[in-house]
């Protein structure tokens, strides 16, 4: 079973940043899609972003705010996230999806098939 592990979440003023993290295996990180998915209270996880090789993928409540990258070398996935509302506040996971998954499909967590625990991210007003 594979495990995807998170970090960097915490408590920020509306307005700061964050930079999460996703620590995965070499074969996860090589041969899988990655995503980061999260849940507030009372609500349904949704999707924020993914990233496949060179592609990119946002939802449109975070575009210009979250960027996601990979380094290589340390198999990390990242999540940068600016301008921080109090609506970003939620568990954040992240998540891999096998390979040949369509790539529309990707905002769809059942498209996944290997999530890390969450990390939680507050932002006060």
């Amino acid at each position: 079973q594979e495990q995807l592990v998170e970090s960097g979440g915490g408590l920020v003023q509306a307005g700061g940043s964050l930079r999460l993290s996703c620590a995965a295996s070499e074969r996860t990180f090589t041969y899988y899609t990655m995503g980061w998915f999260r849940q507030a209270p009372g609500k349904e996880r949704e999707f924020v972003s993914v990233i496949s090789g060179g592609s990119t993928n946002y939802a449109d409540s975070v575009k210009g705010r979250f960027t996601i990258s990979r380094d290589i070398a340390k198999k990390t996935v990242y999540l940068q996230i600016n301008s921080l509302k109090p609506e970003d506040t939620a568990i954040y996971y992240c998540a891999a999806a096998p390979p040949g998954r369509n790539w529309y499909r990707l905002v769809d967590a059942n498209e996944y098939v290997f999530w890390g625990q969450g990390t939680q991210v507050t932002v006060s007003s």
